[in-house]
């Protein structure tokens, strides 16, 4: 249930209301993916994320350490959320995010390197957050606004 804030603004000599109730709503919360799918293969980096969408909020948060394993996934549950790393070993994720741009599940990729120019030409305007990155950096990529 949403709090909302009433208040008055009284005269002090008449105790009388000047105006009606004012009510501020506070800011709403981002709304975060309850089902977060995690492409990385480094178990550390993956491990540090998972814990920090955890602290977000995100309710189900599952890794996959390759493309096979993450296409599996996806195939067996879709996630609402996908954040990819580029490169894994001798592949990249871009085949993911292929997937889930067809099944309009909204992703961000995650890479240490600077260079988008890399990217292909479908992903070249993709959200991407960069490693290594904070929580706020995930939740702003989370919320769609890196």
């Amino acid at each position: 249930m949403d709090h909302i804030e009433r208040v008055f603004h009284i005269d002090l000599q008449s105790g009388e209301p000047v105006m009606g109730p004012t009510e501020f709503a506070p800011e709403p919360t981002p709304r975060v993916p309850s089902d977060v799918l995690i492409v990385e293969d480094n178990f550390l980096i993956a491990l540090d994320t998972q814990e920090m969408l955890a602290e977000l909020g995100v309710a189900s948060v599952r890794s996959a350490d390759s493309v096979e394993a993450a296409l599996e996934m996806i195939a067996a549950r879709v996630p609402e959320f996908g954040l990819l790393d580029v490169n894994l070993g001798q592949t990249k994720g871009f085949e993911v995010a292929e997937r889930l741009a067809a099944l309009g599940v909204p992703f961000a990729f995650a890479t240490g390197y600077g260079d988008r120019e890399a990217f292909p030409l479908p992903f070249a305007d993709a959200a991407f957050v960069s490693k290594p990155f904070t929580i706020e950096a995930l939740r702003e990529v989370l919320a769609g606004g890196a």
